[in-house]
């Protein structure tokens, strides 16, 4: 599962993108477009509960979990019809699982907006507009060709058709997909088509340091929005998380505590992908390591089982679950055992958030 961070040219997502991935590359131009190929890295998802566990389990390494994030070119209006190298940077988010659209929400006279204003909600509509329009041409060319194989008897293609139609209908009504309820058959149907409206989005309001919080006009109309449609915006400042990216750990402490900070806005910003993306942890507890594993939500006890190996999955027995709040009451994994508070579940369980779970298998 990947993100992709997408926004208009110089509103701050590579210099986003780069904190995150603590990357040291050296700043880009002043320029539309001085991303072109997209950039991809590994953010580790901060969570305190990895920890915690760690203070009842004491492992030789902890691992948390990690998201992969896909550093997109600046899209521009028109992009859709080939504007500004539209149609090559559109293909790079049709491949991705979920967008982090990066509005600018900060004034700076050095930092040229493409559309000569910092107007945030302008911004986001622009980029919906592009995605929906995308979606529109793609639907559109696709639907003759079903057409024709529904005229046949494929089944499938009636089903094509039947989705491609009902999205049609929707984007006919400037309204993206992501809020399309399609049966599961019909979902299936258009999957390969990689609908840029369809996929979940993030919303991140680059803001001035004066204004962490996002309480600016700009920031508050970018909230209104956001909030409007259903989605998440975070507050973050892309110069000053830069600049925290860079300092060493001491540093960084005293640098947050400075500003009022408890911790780095990025970290809200990886567990907000994570959850954008639809995906939770689950742990494993050894002297080894402490690990959090990244599942879907919804995922059952095989499944999370076929994360750590494949071989897992296929000769799951049971799974033997406790959870973080089991741990601290008991203090050892062990103790949990002989309290009876280890649970033992089925291929039907659906892991939880949180489960620090032991897989039983035979190959």
């Amino acid at each position: 599962m990947e993100a992709g961070i997408v926004g208009l040219p110089n509103v701050g997502k590579s210099t986003l993108f780069n904190a995150l991935t603590a990357s040291q590359a050296a700043q880009s131009a002043n320029y539309p477009f001085c991303t072109i190929e997209p950039n991809e890295g590994i953010v580790s998802v901060p969570d305190d509960r990895l920890q915690t566990i760690a203070q009842f389990i004491v492992p030789q390494k902890v691992v948390p979990a990690v998201l992969k994030l896909v550093d997109i070119a600046g899209i521009v209006k028109g992009a859709s019809e080939g504007q500004g190298l539209g149609n090559k940077f559109l293909s790079h988010i049709r491949q991705v699982d979920a967008i982090i659209q990066v509005v600018r929400c900060f004034q700076d006279d050095d930092v040229i907006h493409v559309d000569g204003r910092v107007d945030p909600v302008a911004d986001m509509e622009t980029i919906e507009a592009e995605l929906m329009l995308a979606d529109i041409e793609t639907l559109q060319t696709a639907l003759p060709k079903a057409e024709r194989a529904a005229r046949g008897g494929d089944k499938e293609a009636k089903l094509r058709v039947a989705a491609i139609q009902g999205c049609l209908e929707r984007l006919s009504h400037d309204a993206p997909l992501r809020g399309l309820q399609l049966d599961e058959p019909q979902a299936k149907a258009i999957q390969s088509f990689g609908l840029m409206s369809a996929k979940p989005i993030l919303y991140l309001a680059n803001v001035d340091e004066d204004d962490l919080s996002g309480e600016a006009v700009s920031a508050r109309s970018a909230r209104d929005y956001a909030q409007q449609r259903g989605t998440d915006i975070v507050p973050v400042c892309a110069k000053l998380e830069a600049e925290i990216a860079e300092l060493d750990e001491p540093d960084r402490t005293e640098f947050l505590q400075s500003v009022g900070l408890r911790e780095p806005a990025l970290n809200h910003v990886a567990r907000a992908a994570y959850s954008t993306l639809g995906l939770q942890s689950f742990f494993t507890a050894g002297e080894q390591e402490v690990r959090a594993w990244t599942i879907r939500k919804g995922a059952t006890a095989p499944e999370a089982a076929g994360v750590i190996h494949s071989d897992m999955q296929r000769g799951f027995i049971r799974a033997e679950v406790y959870t973080l709040l089991d741990l601290e009451m008991y203090k050892s994994e062990k103790e949990i055992r002989e309290a009876g508070k280890l649970r033992v579940e089925g291929k039907a369980y659906v892991v939880q958030d949180g489960d620090i779970c032991h897989f039983r298998f035979s190959v």
